[in-house]
């Protein structure tokens, strides 16, 4: 499994809207995708919001938010378990 963690800075302005795109757009974009488990988006009080998706295999990219939300463009990370 592999999981995806995806992070935008948001304009303050723009954080309600921004997880209202991430919830209603681009996460719908990965409900028939087979190799997709699960997504969770969480938010934090200096304007981020992140997205943690799991997956069987290679992950799918977010689409692109739109520009005028961001305070900057997001980043993201792959991340394998770890056995202990």
């Amino acid at each position: 499994m592999i999981v995806r963690m995806w992070e935008a800075r948001a304009e303050p302005y723009g954080v309600a809207d921004l997880i209202t795109w991430v919830c209603d757009t681009a996460l719908p974009e990965f409900d028939h995708d087979p190799l997709h488990l699960s997504s969770e988006v969480f938010s934090s009080t200096d304007h981020r919001v992140v997205v943690i998706s799991k997956w069987r295999g290679n992950p799918r990219a977010l689409p692109d938010p739109p520009p005028t939300l961001l305070a900057r463009p997001p980043h993201s990370w792959d991340f394998t378990q770890v056995d202990r």
